[in-house]
């Protein structure tokens, strides 16, 4: 399987991601809604309610099988991208379902039951783990950075921005820095263990392109030092 990223016109344009597929070859799209085009025998491709082992309490999902050979082309939204991921054999890091884009053929997946405190700090009962041989996508708002974790010195990570860890990391929700850091950021996993973290590095945008609007200095300092600042004084 061949995946070729298209060029991207311009700030907040989106990005287009080619797949051609060889005779024999098969891929599964988790969102094919974003298939824009296609080339082939129309058989080659097969939508489907997909169960993944009663993930999201059997919540049903469609997905789309497509064999080779064929290509087609997926269209991603502004602020999203996608990485490609190449699998050898089993990989220890644990991945939220809703960043999967595409898996091809010899990937395996298996699901992890957290446990019951990081089920309500996150929300979330599982997560995914892939094995096998083979390429994965994942879904990203911005570019993807990798982070090694300590077994002791703990990494403070963006509880939003984590896109996968590794299973034996021990993780703490939290806040850090003085009061007035801790007040006004979003709340960050304090991980520690072996491996590496993976990061999405886009998704505080946002937050950058309101702060460089010209509100006028009196309107910026109450909206950083008054609790809830940020969300009372527009």
């Amino acid at each position: 399987m061949n995946i070729v990223f298209e060029e991207q016109g311009g700030y907040g344009s989106g990005q287009a991601v080619r797949f051609s597929l060889q005779q024999g070859e098969l891929v599964h799209v988790l969102h094919p809604q974003q298939i824009i085009a296609y080339r082939g025998n129309p058989e080659g491709r097969a939508d489907s309610l997909m169960n993944i082992k009663g993930m999201y309490r059997k919540k049903k999902l469609i997905q789309a099988r497509i064999s080779g050979p064929s290509e087609f082309l997926a269209a991603l939204p502004p602020s999203f991208s996608m990485k490609a991921i190449r699998l050898e054999g089993e990989s220890d890091l644990l991945y939220d379902a809703r960043h999967l884009f595409f898996y091809s053929t010899g990937v395996t997946m298996k699901t992890r039951i957290l446990s019951v405190k990081n089920m309500f700090v996150t929300r979330d009962a599982v997560k995914m783990k892939f094995a096998g041989n083979g390429e994965i996508g994942i879904l990203t708002q911005g570019i993807v950075c990798e982070a090694e974790l300590h077994p002791v010195e703990p990494l403070f990570v963006d509880a939003g921005s984590v896109i996968a860890y590794p299973e034996n990391a021990k993780l703490e929700l939290c806040v850090y820095g003085n009061h007035l850091a801790s007040q006004h950021m979003n709340y960050h996993w304090k991980m520690t263990g072996r491996g590496s973290v993976l990061i999405q590095a886009g998704r505080q945008n946002d937050k950058l392109e309101r702060d460089m609007k010209d509100d006028g200095l009196v309107k910026r300092i109450l909206r950083e030092v008054i609790p809830f600042g940020g969300i009372v004084i527009k």
